[in-house]
């Protein structure tokens, strides 16, 4: 390409097309680097908080199923005691529904409790009665 002023425009020109101009390039793909980082540390982060929920529902269902299978205490407060476990730790409204049921399944008497929570999707909304645990304990006797 030669040098020297374009006779139509009156544009002097480099010997460089705005093609291959690189100026101003910098900070776009910053920003576009920036976004999909954002996004996957936060995904990486609403993963972390869904586990967490999920762990705390299934600790809390243990937790109610080993309180049910004591030989004073009764099923219902099995189910009590896993939907408190669950409203202190991550809020009222995540255990949705708490059932407690004494089953032979395994071939010895056994509690199971059942709880159906809310599962977080965007941060702590999302999507009730998604995540479901259960957990089981053996029913103790004075036999």
């Amino acid at each position: 390409m030669r040098r020297g002023r374009d006779r139509t425009t009156g544009i002097r020109r480099t010997g460089t097309t705005l093609a291959h101009d690189e100026r101003g390039s910098s900070p776009v793909e910053f920003v576009l680097v920036g976004v999909v980082l954002t996004a996957l540390t936060l995904a990486v982060l609403q993963f972390g908080l869904a586990v967490y929920v999920r762990n705390v529902v299934h600790d809390a269902a243990v937790e109610g199923a080993h309180h049910a299978a004591l030989a004073d205490t009764s099923l219902v407060d099995g189910a009590a005691r896993t939907t408190q476990i669950v409203t202190r730790t991550i809020g009222d409204g995540y255990a949705t529904h708490a059932s407690v049921r004494e089953t032979r399944d395994f071939g010895y008497r056994a509690v199971e409790v059942r709880v159906q929570a809310t599962l977080p999707l965007v941060g702590l909304f999302g999507i009730p009665h998604a995540l479901e645990v259960s957990a089981h304990a053996p029913v103790e006797t004075f036999d």
